[in-house]
């Protein structure tokens, strides 16, 4: 008796050990579930836009086929692109994968298994699904390709989050109104094996984990399927039902209000706190946003992780000032940090615009010396000074001394869209650069 007391006791205080330690290595970000590196994900919306995050330093890419996607207002990807996608993205050595994340009606399910065998064959590294239906077809149709589990599912709990982990899921991507606490709370009770992804960047949904029926109510654009009209970013004014015709002005503008328009979500300054809590990967929003902005924010992100990691995960890492620089340099709302810190990050009510402070002039097709080939892409002109991005690198400055055209006559500006022209510039631009050009203040 006293042997098995013995063994009953033993295996209870290894099991209590074993959960405080991960309690405690978890808090000080040094559990087992932080023995990769965090992850830098980027979206992309076309092949200009994957192009440019993987070669801008994202470790995987996220991206839609042309059904099944939550962003149709997006190119997105048929069968040929996601082939290419898929082996320029393995080439580089970063990961792809597939948002397969409405809710499919019943109609369309016959087209499901094909499309799920697709993706398998061109190897897509992973499935983000929304729906337990998707979830059992992929497992049965592409059981090699892992499954991460959407936001759309609304996981906020660690129960949710092991229970489809036991149906087959490899990572949950977790909801977006959740607190640092909360998330390392789910990272202790969970499977080490287990991932969680979490959004790091960009716009955010007035609603709870993306599910509004407000642009199905108003306009017939249903947001679950992904075709989401955005009415939150819309400005409106209060009628009183008997009054009809009269309206009652609800401002915090002469212009009205924006009662429902989110701020944009910036975590670059939280990457600490990420790694603390065990989030294994970093979501960049933005598959209907430009390859300018796939670019600058995952470099932005890439150096943020990297500086973090090269400095040994101290708690007190500040990223570099230039890279946080970097997201002011495209457009965007104002920024907050969303749920994380705890409580609401609350909308922006006084305007529905972004802000704007660089335009996006040119990219660098090839370079000799401190002689450019470069691609136009908005106005500007000889002797302006221009800021350059190049892939994987930190940003400076470039005087434009000369330009040319393709005739080799010299020009004093670059006025059509996508002209080709060589520039003399002060140094040199590494290819693949992207350049701006800071707006005048007003």
């Amino acid at each position: 008796t006293k042997t098995i007391y013995y063994f009953i006791n033993r295996k209870t205080m290894v099991h209590l050990t074993e959960y405080n330690n991960r309690i405690t290595q978890n808090t000080i970000g040094l559990g087992t579930m932080n023995k990769n590196k965090m992850e830098v994900l980027s979206p992309a919306g076309d092949m200009e836009c994957l192009i440019k995050a993987v070669d801008f330093g994202a470790d995987a890419v996220f991206l839609a086929g042309r059904e099944f996607g939550m962003r149709t207002a997006s190119k997105n990807f048929d069968a040929a692109e996601l082939a290419k996608a898929a082996e320029y993205a393995h080439s580089k050595g970063c990961k792809l994968y597939v948002t397969c994340n409405t809710l499919p009606r019943n109609s369309e399910l016959d087209r499901l298994p094909g499309f799920l065998s697709s993706c398998r064959d061109v190897g897509v590294d992973a499935f983000i699904i929304a729906d337990m239906g998707v979830l059992e077809l992929a497992k049965k149709y592409a059981p090699e390709v892992e499954c991460h589990i959407s936001t759309q599912a609304g996981i906020v709990n660690y129960a949710a989050a092991n229970a489809f982990y036991n149906m087959g899921a490899s990572r949950v991507v977790l909801a977006r109104e959740m607190s640092f606490d909360e998330i390392a709370d789910i990272r202790a009770h969970i499977p080490d094996e287990l991932e969680i992804e979490v959004f790091v960047h960009g716009a955010m949904c007035v609603s709870f984990s993306g599910r509004c029926l407000i642009s199905a109510y108003m306009t017939g654009r249903d947001a679950n399927r992904g075709d989401c009209a955005q009415p939150c970013r819309w400005k409106y004014h209060l009628y009183e039902e008997n009054r009809q015709g009269q309206f009652f002005p609800v401002e915090e503008s002469d212009g009205g209000t924006y009662l429902y328009n989110s701020k944009d979500m910036c975590l670059i300054d939280c990457i600490p706190q990420l790694y603390k809590a065990g989030v294994s990967s970093l979501k960049i929003e933005g598959r209907a946003k430009s390859a300018y902005y796939a670019a600058v924010v995952t470099n932005a992100y890439r150096h943020a992780v990297d500086g973090f990691y090269d400095g040994g995960c101290r708690d007190d890492y500040k990223v570099d000032e230039r890279i946080r620089q970097e997201l002011e340099k495209i457009s965007h709302r104002e920024y907050s940090q969303g749920f994380y810190p705890g409580g609401e990050p609350g909308q922006n009510t006084a305007d529905g615009g972004y802000i704007r402070r660089y335009d996006f002039v040119a990219t660098c097709e090839s370079s000799d010396g401190n002689e450019a080939v470069i691609i136009q892409r908005n106005r500007f002109f000889t002797g302006d000074t221009l800021d350059v991005l190049p892939p994987g690198g930190i940003p400076f400055d470039v005087v434009i001394n000369e330009m040319y055209n393709e005739d080799g006559e010299s020009v004093e500006s670059a006025p059509h869209p996508m002209q080709r022209l060589t520039a003399v510039t002060s140094r040199n631009i590494p290819a693949g650069s992207m350049l701006r050009k800071k707006r005048e203040e007003k």
